[in-house]
């Protein structure tokens, strides 16, 4: 039997690095994304996990509200005495996709014309480059 999934959407909330007791790096998250039928928009939310190398990249990487692109397979766990089903992505590959995110920075203010400095014409031997 086949089980591969390819998903594109965007981070419901921020990813949180969590260790098992064996220290085994595990992250649990939702993506989300739309699909539109004539007036009809149908959302749509996948619960996803990743593990060890996958799950440090992608919270190191990824915030909320930025777009994934995730590969894994669909695992279903069935737990608890009234026997609760939970359906979700294991992520084998994540991938970047989408606008690339500026980083953030403080704007700088435009220099005064006092900060200026004069270069004095016709005196090039002094200049660091030809």
């Amino acid at each position: 039997m086949l089980n591969k999934v390819i998903y594109q959407g965007r981070l419901t909330k921020d990813p949180e690095l969590k260790k098992t007791q064996s220290d085994i790096s595990n992250t649990l998250f939702t993506i989300a994304w739309s699909e539109k039928y004539k007036e009809v928009e149908t959302k749509c939310f996948l619960l996803c996990k990743a593990w060890r190398n996958t799950a440090e990249f992608i919270c190191k990487y990824f915030r909320k509200g930025q777009e994934i692109a995730i590969e894994g397979h669909m695992i279903s766990e069935r737990w608890g005495e009234a026997e609760h089903d939970t359906t979700y992505c294991v992520i084998d590959k994540a991938h970047f996709c989408g606008p690339k995110k500026e980083p953030d920075r403080q704007e700088t203010p435009a220099p005064s014309p006092e900060e200026f400095v004069a270069v004095p014409d016709g005196d090039d031997e002094e200049l660091p480059f030809e």
